[in-house]
Parts: structure tokens; C-alpha cells; sequence
């Protein structure tokens, strides 16, 4: 590759790369997972049954993960309306979300969260 042609690709790599948010959407995207330590349902299972990602907009936007061919898909006006719906109403499940610059919450019977 000439001097050109790399100085020009990664000029354009720079252009992709993830910046700043914007003033109109205050954070980037952020991905997580839920791990369920029981299942008192039944219907969900045990281990990481979700992932998902929060948009720079604070919708959250969720993908379980059944057998294939593929999950469930939902999105949400914001991660708050889903532990309001999918988490807090299951505190025996032990629910651990786990965000992908390693912070978590923990929920369950034992737990403040």
C-alpha cells in the first residue's frame, strides 16, 4: 500500500471509531447482560439469558437468548422500564446485570439494589 492509501485509510478508521455523544444524546450505547442464578418461572432459565444494549437516546434494548434460531427482541423506553417489568417483579432469581465497563446490579431477596 503507498503512503497515500494508508494515511487515507486510517484517516477514514478514525472517522468510525466511537466518539463523545453528542449534546442531544448525552451517552453512547452501552451493552450488558442478565444472568438469572434461579428461574422461578421456568420459562427463562439459568446462567445469561439476556443480552442487550442501553442507546445514547436511554432506550434499552434487549435480545433473549432462546435456542435457534433465534431470540426474543424488545426494546424499551428506558432500562429503568425494564427492571420495573423483567427483574423486579422476580426477586427469587437473583438477577445480576453486568455492563460491559463492569459495573453491576444485583437483585434479589437478599439484595438492595
Amino acid at each position: 500500500m503507498s503512503e497515500e492509501v494508508v494515511a487515507l485509510a486510517s484517516s477514514a478508521l478514525g472517522d468510525l471509531k466511537p466518539k463523545v455523544p453528542s449534546k442531544l444524546a448525552p451517552e453512547g450505547i452501552r451493552s450488558f447482560t442478565v444472568c438469572r442464578n434461579h428461574d422461578e418461572t421456568g420459562v427463562s432459565g439459568e446462567g445469561v439469558v439476556i443480552e442487550g444494549a442501553t442507546l445514547a437516546t436511554g432506550q434499552c434494548i434487549v435480545h433473549w437468548l432462546y435456542q435457534p434460531p433465534r431470540g426474543g427482541i424488545a426494546i424499551f423506553d428506558s432500562m429503568a422500564d425494564f427492571i420495573k417489568v423483567h427483574i423486579e417483579p422476580h426477586p427469587a432469581n437473583k438477577t445480576i446485570i453486568t455492563y460491559q465497563d463492569g459495573e453491576q446490579q444485583i437483585f434479589g431477596e437478599d439484595n438492595v439494589s
